[in-house]
């Protein structure tokens, strides 16, 4: 049964199987149920064919529910590119049902009856090139960001709350009597830091390719994964990223930039991810980080910190400087991100009908030369109506400009608003770990509690203290990376767009200088 629907977002189609849909437009659904975060039906233009559910939301009538809104789903979401950087969902999404029970053969990648019906095309912002670090793919590889929004903070539903956190530094987690990884905290010029991963690499993920299954009954978008330290590819469903997302956040309750953090990246479970190819071993090592015991609180028993000794004063000090500063970034990334969203909707808007505008002036200007033939001068009304052609294409030119200049910037910004969204919960639980301290320590001077267990309170404050700096600072070094490459780009792709216009211009203006 048809549903009416209305656009939330607008989207514009890559291939023939999709239609490109404008925000508000109504349109209509042949069936509500999504394929991989995809919905048929048909625009206001009488086009049929599929477009991301998460664009749109199914009007009812009063007498029935309200609305299905899609809008919050993890898939392909407008500004929402799910990435492995930051553990941020969208606010109200609560991931139903446990991966660890997922045993449909959806997960089996190495279906004989697989078959490709769409030829491989890069996804947005890979370009066949290797990226810096792995993204988790939006629905279909799309990213649409004429409409693009900063990406909102999560809701977590992690294995750390508050109560399990705290639970570690009173010593109320369960030791086990064998820890098999341990991650390391150095000390270096800048304080705390994590143990380098002595075999780095990046991941480029391109190629989504459409395949299906059961004889065409069902399909899926499978993605392309090329580990640089292997350089040999594996595919993965969307599905898979949101098994990998569900176990990251599981055990490390905070996820960072993967690839290059020194620890992320040298997860098992990761790496298994991104290098299993035998079907029985994916079921295995699927399994095996199911049953992994160090998530959540348990993890900070596996870090392995320095023998240095830091005053807590002196770390509390640096805490409260790091949170002025990353409420600070913040502010400013919501700030620019609001300005470049701005700046992207009037290339794609004013600037090309603006452009437009002028363009259609001079051709009517040089049609009205016309009107008087013998006084009529066709190299002047030529390059009159040249010049406004010109105008026209120039503001095609500033329409198109930005998904090479400001959409990586606000790809940036947006990982940055998840990664600045998980430190006032981290810094608070420092803060919690002395305050518990201070009070250990009094109940210790008022013999209300054992100078051991104090001692042991201070011990785990102190485990907690070196990974936080070590956050911060690898945090700043990323930040430092990632911003130099964010500006440089922008930078070169806006000397080369006004290179572009400049040309345009003059190969114009030079119609003139024979008249």
């Amino acid at each position: 049964m048809a549903l009416k629907a209305r656009a939330l977002y607008n989207f514009q189609s890559e291939n023939k199987e999709e239609i490109s849909i404008q925000e508000n437009e109504e349109l209509v659904i042949f069936s509500e149920n999504s394929l991989d975060g995809w919905l048929q039906g048909q625009n206001s233009r009488g086009e049929t064919g599929l477009f991301p559910a998460s664009y749109v939301e199914i009007l009812r009538s009063r007498s029935g529910s309200s609305y299905t809104d899609y809008s919050s789903s993890p898939v392909g979401s407008p500004g929402h590119d799910s990435s492995l950087y930051s553990a941020s969902p969208n606010p109200g999404i609560s991931y139903q049902g446990s991966f660890e029970d997922d045993d449909d053969d959806d997960w089996d990648d190495w279906d004989d009856a697989c078959t490709v019906v769409e030829e491989p095309r890069s996804a947005p912002g890979t370009n066949g090139h290797p990226s810096p670090s792995l993204q988790y793919p939006a629905a279909h590889g799309h990213h649409q960001h004429a409409g693009y929004r900063p990406k909102p903070v999560l809701e977590r539903q992690d294995s750390m709350s508050s109560s399990k956190r705290g639970s570690f530094i009173l010593g109320d987690v369960p030791l086990m009597s064998k820890i098999a990884e341990t991650y390391c905290i150095e000390m270096g010029s800048r304080g705390p830091q994590w143990k380098a991963n002595p075999h780095p690499f990046i991941c480029s993920v391109e190629d989504p390719t459409k395949q299906t299954k059961f004889k065409g009954i069902k399909s899926y978008i499978s993605y392309k994964l090329t580990p640089s330290n292997i350089n040999s590819p594996v595919y993965r469903r969307y599905k898979h990223f949101d098994w990998l997302y569900n176990r990251l956040l599981h055990k490390f309750t905070v996820i960072s930039h993967m690839t290059s953090h020194p620890v992320l990246s040298q997860y098992e479970g990761f790496q298994h991810f991104l290098c299993c190819r035998d079907e029985k071993q994916w079921k295995l090592g699927k399994r095996r980080a199911e049953k992994d015991e160090m998530v959540g609180a348990s993890f900070l028993l596996t870090i392995q910190i320095p023998t240095e000794h830091q005053d807590l004063q002196d770390v509390e000090d640096r805490v409260d400087a790091f949170k002025a500063f990353s409420k600070k970034m913040d502010d400013s990334v919501l700030q620019l991100t609001n300005v470049a969203s701005e700046l992207v909707r009037k290339h794609v808007g004013g600037f090309r009908k603006e452009f437009q505008k002028l363009g259609n002036a001079f051709q009517a200007i040089s049609h009205s030369f016309h009107m008087d033939p013998p006084y009529s001068l066709d190299a002047l009304n030529n390059a009159i109506s040249h010049t406004g052609k010109t105008y026209e294409t120039v503001g095609e030119m500033f329409a198109e400009q930005p998904k090479n200049d400001l959409f990586l910037m606000l790809d940036t910004l947006s990982l940055y608003q998840g990664l600045l969204s998980n430190f006032p919960d981290i810094i608070h639980l420092q803060k919690g770990a002395f305050a518990k301290v201070k009070e250990s320590q009094r109940m210790s001077d008022e013999g209300r509690m054992d100078q051991e267990e104090a001692d042991g309170i201070r011990k785990r404050c102190r485990v907690v203290g070196f990974a936080l700096q070590a956050e911060m600072n690898h945090f700043h070094e990323r930040r430092v990376a990632d911003f130099k490459r964010m500006m440089q780009s922008y930078l070169r792709q806006q000397i080369v767009f006004y290179q572009r216009v400049s040309q345009q211009l003059e190969k114009t203006l030079r119609m003139y200088d024979n008249l």
